[in-house]
């Protein structure tokens, strides 16, 4: 059963929306890597919501949906801050030392690697929509 939980968008909610996602991976039947592997990008995503579309905390509310699908969790993230437009975001040299990055990619790269899909809109209406899938039988991640 599909569920919605607002959140305060301050780093301290992260632990928050981390149980809520890891009880509906469990619900949806996600085996523990699964459940550790899109709690993860849940995670990111989420401190990235606060650092960069609100551009610090107490700026907004972050609001996390968890649709259980057959095989999948289907997590689905939107705030009201600045859009956000992936490919606007600068391209991480995969060959590139992390300390010796500075413009930032990372934790997108991190988001691709974690799930099976992920999309991201805006619309001035919704805000910023970020879909992130995962299911068992997706990326195994290591």
């Amino acid at each position: 059963m599909a569920s919605t939980i607002s959140f305060p968008g301050r780093f301290e909610s992260l632990v928050q929306i981390s149980q809520y996602v890891l009880q509906a991976a469990r619900e949806a039947g996600l085996n523990p890597k699964a459940a550790y592997a899109v709690e993860l990008a849940v995670d990111e995503a989420c401190a990235n919501i606060i650092d960069h579309a609100y551009g610090g905390e107490d700026k907004g509310e972050i609001e996390c949906s968890c649709i259980p699908e057959p095989g999948n969790l289907r997590v689905v993230l939107r705030d009201h801050g600045r859009p956000f437009d992936p490919s606007n975001t600068p391209q991480l040299d995969p060959k590139a030392r992390l300390e010796d990055c500075s413009c930032g990619g990372a934790g997108l790269v991190l988001i691709r690697n974690l799930v099976d899909e992920v999309h991201y809109e805006f619309s001035p209406s919704e805000g910023n929509v970020c879909t992130l899938v995962k299911g068992n039988n997706g990326k195994d991640n290591h």
